[in-house]
C-alpha cells in the first residue's frame, strides 16, 4: 500500500484498534468463556477463531507502517502508530495471555510489531542525518539569510520532541552509539545524544555552506544569523533540557564569535580611515593632499558598506538592532571627532563641508538602513515544520519549486495532524492566496513535479475553500 494511503487510513485505524482490543475483544472474551464454561481449550479455540482475522489484519497494517520508506516526514504518524500499540500493550496481555495458548502467539506478534515500529522511528533519525549529510552546498542563500535546512531540521526536532517520552523509550532499546562503545555521560540519555549528533551534522552542513561566500563579512552574517535561530529554536523547546545549558552557552558563544569577525571584516579598515596622527594635522601640502584621499576613501568605502550590506539580512530583529547600534555607536564617534578635527585646520576647515559628503545625522541614517533585504524564499515567514525531506532529492538539481513553495504544500499535508498534536494552529497559517498562487503556478510550469503533488491538487484546493468560508 502506498504511503499516502496509509497516511489516510492511520486515523481509521487508531480507532478501530482501540475499539477492538478495549471493547469488542474482552466481549468476545468473557462470552466464549461463559458459553464453554468448563472447556477452558473450547473457549480459548473459538475465541481464537473469531478474533484471529480480525488482529491479524489490524497488525498487519501497522506493520505495513513499520516496514516502509524512512522518510523524515513519516514520523510523525509512525509516533502515532508505536503509541497506540503501546498503549494497548496491557490490552494485548490480558485478552491474548499465556493462559490461552492458541491466542498466545498474536500478542507474541504484536510485540515483535511494536519494536518493529521503533526500529523503523530510529531508521527515520538516520534518514534525518542522511538528509542534512546529502544536502548540497551549491548556491548561496541571498544576503546570508537563514538556510532552508536549518529552518526545516530546528522545527522537525521541536516537533519531534513533543514526543519526547515516547523518543526516550524508543532510544533506549536502541543498539550502542556510533563508533562503538558507550561515550554518554552519566546524565545523558540515548536521546540526548541523538539529538546532539544531528545538531552537529547540520552546524558542520551549514559551515561548509557558509564557504560559498566570498565575503567574509557575509560568510560571518550567514553563520550569525543560522546559529542564532538553531540557539533560539533549542531554548524554546524540550531540545533544551536535552540538549543541556552548556551546550547552549557554547553556541551563544560561537554567535558572539560570528559577530566580532563581521566587525572586524566589514568596519574595522574604514574605522581606521578615520584615525589622524600628528603628521595628517599638518598644514603641509602634502598633508592636507593625504586628508583629502583618506575622505575620498572614507566616502567611497562607506557607501560601498552601506550599498552592498543594506541587501544583507539579519532575521532576528532584536540581533539587527545590536548590530546596527554597534555601527553606530562606534563609527559615528570616530566620524565625529574626525569631522571636528578636520574643521578647525587652517586652509581646510573652511572647506571641509565640501569634502565631508556626510553629516553624523546622515551617516547614521545610512547605518539605520543596513540589513533589510528579504532573504529570498525564507525571508519573513511564519514558522512551520519546514521542507518537506520527500522532496529533497528532487530539488537538487532542478528550480522545479522553491523550498518555499514545498514548505507551504508540506504544511497543508500535515496541517490536522500537526494542530491535533501540538496544540499550535498558528505556526502553520499560511495565507491561501499566496499558497493557492505559488502551487497553481508551479503546477503549471514544472513538468518534473512529482505525481503526489498532482494527486493532491484536489485535496488542496478542497482545503483552500474550506479555509475561505
Amino acid at each position: 500500500m502506498a504511503w499516502s494511503d496509509l497516511e489516510d487510513e492511520i486515523e481509521r485505524w487508531i480507532k478501530a484498534v482501540n475499539v477492538a482490543l478495549r471493547i469488542l475483544f474482552p466481549s468476545e472474551r468473557r462470552l466464549c468463556d461463559r458459553v464453554f464454561f468448563g472447556f477452558s481449550s473450547a473457549a480459548d479455540l473459538s475465541f481464537m477463531e473469531v478474533c484471529r482475522g480480525s488482529t491479524i489484519q489490524l497488525l498487519n497494517f501497522a506493520d505495513a507502517v513499520a516496514i516502509g520508506s524512512r522518510a523524515p516526514e513519516r514520523l510523525f504518524k509512525v509516533l502515532d502508530v508505536f503509541e497506540t500499540i503501546r498503549d494497548l500493550m496491557p490490552e494485548f496481555e490480558a485478552v491474548f495471555s499465556d493462559q490461552h495458548k492458541y491466542c498466545s502467539f498474536l500478542r507474541n506478534e504484536a510485540i515483535t510489531i511494536w519494536k518493529r515500529l521503533g526500529e523503523a522511528i530510529r531508521g527515520i533519525f538516520m534518514e534525518l542525518e542522511n538528509l542534512i549529510r546529502r544536502d548540497p552546498a551549491k548556491t548561496a542563500v541571498p544576503g546570508g539569510g537563514l538556510h532552508p535546512i536549518t529552518r526545516y531540521v530546528m522545527n522537525y526536532l521541536r516537533a519531534a520532541c513533543r514526543s519526547r517520552q515516547t523518543l526516550e523509550q524508543v532510544f533506549e532499546e536502541s543498539i550502542a552509539p556510533r563508533g562503538g562503545g558507550d561515550y554518554r555521560k552519566p546524565d545523558e540519555s540515548p536521546l540526548s545524544v541523538q539529538m546532539a549528533w544531528i545538531m552537529e551534522l547540520l552546524e558542520s552542513n551549514v559551515e561548509s555552506k557558509s564557504k560559498i561566500y566570498r565575503d567574509p563579512a557575509l560568510c560571518s552574517v550567514f553563520m550569525m544569523n543560522n546559529g542564532r535561530y538553531i540557539v533560539q529554536k533549542v531554548k524554546d523547546s524540550e531540545l533544551g533540557s536535552l540538549l543541556g545549558d552548556d551546550w547552549i552557552r557554547k553556541h551563544n558563544a560561537k554567535v558572539r564569535q560570528y559577530n566580532v569577525n563581521y566587525q572586524r571584516s566589514s568596519w574595522n579598515k574604514i574605522l581606521g580611515v578615520l584615525k589622524l596622527d600628528n603628521s595628517a594635522l599638518a598644514s603641509s601640502v602634502a598633508a592636507l593632499k593625504s586628508l583629502k584621499e583618506k575622505l575620498k576613501l572614507f566616502n567611497s568605502s562607506f557607501e560601498e558598506i552601506c550599498r552592498t550590506q543594506s541587501t544583507w539580512v539579519i532575521f532576528d530583529e532584536q540581533l539587527r538592532d545590536e548590530l546596527r547600534i554597534w555601527v553606530s555607536g562606534t563609527l559615528s564617534p570616530a566620524y565625529r571627532n574626525f569631522y571636528g578635527r578636520l574643521k578647525y585646520l587652517p586652509d581646510f576647515g573652511k572647506n571641509v563641508e565640501k569634502h565631508m559628503r556626510y553629516s553624523v545625522e546622515e551617516l547614521e541614517a545610512r547605518i539605520n538602513e543596513l540589513f533589510q533585504g528579504s532573504g529570498g524564499p525564507t525571508g519573513g515567514r511564519k514558522e512551520g515544520l519546514g521542507f518537506p525531506a520527500q522532496l529533497h532529492s528532487w530539488t537538487e538539481g532542478t528550480n522545479a519549486v522553491s523550498w518555499c513553495v514545498c514548505e507551504m504544500i508540506f504544511k497543508l499535508q500535515h496541517h490536522d495532524h500537526y494542530i491535533q498534536t501540538h496544540k499550535d494552529p498558528e505556526s502553520l497559517q499560511v495565507p491561501t492566496h499566496t499558497l493557492r498562487k505559488a502551487y497553481d503556478k508551479s503546477l503549471r510550469k514544472h513538468s518534473r513535479l512529482p505525481w503526489a503533488l498532482y494527486s493532491n491538487n484536489k485535496q488542496y484546493k478542497n482545503r483552500c475553500s474550506e479555509r475561505n468560508r
